[in-house]
This record gives structure tokens, sequence and C-alpha cells, in this order.
């Protein structure tokens, strides 16, 4: 953390918030709604990563413990148009990204799908066995509409609270009960349309655990990469972006997450990250390997892959 005060401002970026948006013709559509969360739906059905709207408040996530907040889910979930998924895909276990996880699989009748620590999630949240389903890295799951594939990632350093979780998480508990667990970089496949989108929830990457997969769209996070080397960006942009030969890049898991949803979207502090830096690097590489850069609007139903 630094002692940089203040966060950036979000009005310098104001044409970056140009994500194409839906037809009458989109055959599939990706909605943001905060952090990693990503409803990818094709009117028949859908997969949503994550689905955290809790967003608890600084002081809890620091000083106390945490439960789901089934009225900010619900509305969430109606803002969403959401009434049933096929899947919720927690893109690591981190509060910021599971607590919410396994109510709104609950409510939805969707499987919780993921590593053993999103399992663990899953059962504190008590889920039925049915409904939990634990992947084998780059073995395609068919939900619905869809094939989705987790492949192995990183979460970007530092990591607050590494590890795995080995016993059932039941809210209330404190921030550091949601370990980090398996990280994952999601690739979500549309049988139907043959699209396909990337979604990586933290900005990490394995080497080479992408080789060989191709995404015409990649959401990508970019949560505390504006406090890393320009190495560091070098080696992410093309471990993701180039690997699977993107040419479009939406970035996602940039907004203050300690913030409610019913709020006006604001940019993380500069104690915990940079977007200024962040976008300043990211529009260079994209400049170079020409593809079209952006930010989400929240709640809008996107088409990425309009050219």
């Amino acid at each position: 953390m630094r002692l940089k005060p203040g966060r950036p401002d979000l009005a310098p970026y104001a044409r970056y918030f140009d994500t194409p948006p839906v037809t009458a013709h989109s055959p599939v559509t990706v909605t943001w709604a905060g952090v990693s969360t990503l409803l990818v739906d094709d009117g028949t059905s859908a997969v949503l990563t994550d689905g955290f709207f809790s967003r608890p408040a600084l002081p809890n996530v620091v000083l106390g413990k945490l439960s789901p907040s089934l009225p900010r889910i619900d509305g969430s979930l109606a803002r969403l148009g959401i009434d049933k998924l096929e899947a919720v895909l927690p893109v690591h276990t981190h509060f910021d990204h599971a607590m919410d996880s396994a109510v709104v699989a609950a409510r939805t009748g969707a499987r919780l799908v993921g590593g053993t620590s999103t399992a663990q999630v899953g059962v504190g949240g008590g889920l039925a066995p049915e409904q939990i389903v634990t992947v084998t890295p780059g073995e395609a799951v068919p939900l619905g509409s869809f094939a989705v594939t987790l492949f192995e990632s990183e979460h970007c350093p530092p990591d607050r609270f590494p590890g795995v979780i080995t016993a059932p998480v039941v809210p209330p508990v404190k921030t550091s009960a949601y370990k980090c667990g398996e990280a994952w970089s999601t690739l979500v496949h549309h049988r139907a349309s043959g699209r396909s989108v990337l979604i990586v929830g933290s900005a990490g990457a394995v080497p080479g655990a992408l080789a060989g997969q191709h995404a015409e769209v990649v959401y990508l996070g970019i949560g505390q990469l504006g406090l890393q080397s320009e190495q560091y960006f070098e080696s992410y942009w093309a471990e993701t972006v180039r690997t699977v030969g993107a040419h479009r890049v939406v970035l996602i898991h940039w907004d203050d997450f300690f913030r409610p949803l019913h709020k006006p979207l604001r940019a993380l502090p500069y104690a915990g990250d940079d977007l200024d830096v962040s976008m300043r690097t990211l529009t260079r590489l994209a400049d170079r390997d020409g593809v079209s850069l952006h930010l989400p609007t929240l709640w809008e139903r996107a088409d990425p892959w309009i050219n």
C-alpha cells in the first residue's frame, strides 16, 4: 500500500466507455456489474462470473465480519434481469469475487463452478452437492448454450490472503477466510455463434497456460496492475491478449468495490492501485497491436464482438 493520497479521476477516460451496445441481431451479450462480475447471455441460457454485489464498506472488511447482503444481491439480479443461470464462476475466492457466489447460485438454480476453494464456499453457503462442480483445468464444461473452460492463472501481486480454502466458509466470517484459492482465466465459448470471450478476473497469468486458445474479446482485470513494472504489463498483455488473438479488450476490476453499486462508480484509490498508469500503458500496448481498448458501462448490455 502506498501513501499517495486521492484517487484517479474517471473524466479523462470518458471516451473509453464506448463498448458496442447490443443490437436486435446480437446472438450473445455481455453485461458488466462491477469488479469482475460479468453476465454472458444469449437469451436462452446465461453464465455469470463472480456475482459479487454486496460490496461491504472498507471498515467492515478490515475490522468486522462479512455476510452477503441479500437486498443488494436481489436488487442486482433484478437489475440484470436474472432469474435463472446455468453457472456462477468465481475467478478466484477472495471476498470481492466469491462472497456472494453461493447465494447467487442458490437463488438462480445455478451450478457453482470452480476449484476446491470455490467448492468450500459452496458447501459453507448451503448448496447441495449436485450444485457444486469442481473442474479439471483446461477441460471444457458444457453449460447450456456455452462451453466454459477454466485455465490456471495467478493473482496480481500482492495477494493479501494467499492459499487455498480447506474448510467450508460459513458467513459471517473475517475477510481472511476468503483466501485466493485457485485463480482462473475463464474462456466462454458460445457454441451456436462460434463467439468466444476470455475473462481474466485478476491481473495475473501463468506463462503458456492459454497457448493455442482463441478469443475475439478479452475482459481484462487490471486491479493492482497500476503498481506493477513495465515488464509485468508487457508479460501480462502477451500471455492474455496477444496469445488468444483478441481484437477488443474491455478493462474490468478497476472500480472501488467498497462503494455500493447504487452510487456513482469511482476508481480505486492510489493507495492500492493507479488507474492512470494502467490506462497510459495499456493504451500504448493496444495501439501498438491494433487492439480496440474500452471501459465497460455498468449494467449496459454490450456486444463486444461488433467490429
